[in-house]
């Protein structure tokens, strides 16, 4: 599961620090609302937990004690946002936002079905196996259509992430949004699932170091900031690259947990 595992926890040591920094939750991918008690209490708790997960994940001896406390995280992360699919229904964005996450879900998934080392009778042995990464692998793939259905209901917004030294970006915006679609469908119908799932990570890694690595270097351009706002100083960039590069990492675990040819045969 290397070079995945390494990837998704630098990624989550990331959102950690950034939450202990800041005594706060990653803005809006981790949506609890202020009115929650105790809500800075609970963003510290969680940036030290994401922290300890991720160099337990980083350390052969602790991962699959790691993955054990990353699977019940990422369903939380997960179930934070069905609210908004019940509020807003209508709304493609709603969608976006679920899906965005699935990534992270479905790759923290597959982590913990490989790598937990659950014994047969523990009562959580049917979230590991071939069938619990089948069903991640399926699930992950129904939610990045959505992903993919958002370059074209937000296509202007998605042709201001895109590079401005690129020519035709809204060419790029459509081409973006139908191979995410397409990576969804090879998922769920089972057509190259491997190669969708690696396509979908090199999407997301080549977003990640397009317009999130540049970001944080040299500050958010004119157009980036249309789309994000200009505030949160430092936060909002370093929050979006971290955001962009554990999805990207979890896609990529996805992809080296999905079995082989040989392996789909038998």
């Amino acid at each position: 599961m290397q070079p995945a595992l390494a990837l998704s926890a630098i990624g989550l040591l990331g959102i950690g620090i950034l939450g202990l920094v800041y005594g706060d939750f990653a803005l809006v991918w981790q949506p609890v609302a202020n009115w929650v008690p105790g809500r800075t209490a609970l963003a510290y708790l969680a940036g030290a937990i994401e922290c300890i997960t991720a160099a337990g994940m980083l350390l052969p001896a602790t991962t699959r004690w790691a993955v054990r406390v990353l699977f019940p995280g990422v369903v939380i992360w997960q179930l934070l946002k069905v609210p908004a699919l019940f509020l807003a229904p209508g709304v493609e964005d709603s969608y976006l936002s679920f899906g965005e996450t699935a990534l992270i879900f479905a790759g923290g998934w597959v982590l913990f079905a490989r790598l937990a080392d659950l014994p047969e009778a523990s009562p959580f042995a049917l979230f590991t196996g071939e069938r619990a990464v089948r069903i991640a692998q399926i699930f992950l793939g129904v939610w990045i259509i959505p992903i993919g259905i958002s370059h074209f209901v937000y296509h202007q917004a998605t042709i201001l992430l895109i590079p401005q030294w690129l020519p035709d970006r809204s060419f790029f915006a459509y081409l973006t949004g139908a191979g995410q679609i397409a990576s969804g469908l090879g998922l769920v119908f089972n057509v190259l699932p491997r190669a969708a799932a690696y396509a979908e990570a090199a999407q997301l890694w080549i977003y990640t170091l397009l317009i999130w690595v540049p970001a944080v270097i040299f500050g958010p351009n004119t157009d980036v900031q249309q789309v994000f706002g200009s505030g949160g100083g430092a936060r909002m960039p370093w929050t979006a690259l971290l955001v962009t590069w554990l999805p990207a990492a979890c896609a990529l675990a996805v992809a080296q947990g999905l079995p082989g040819p040989e392996r789909s045969r038998r």
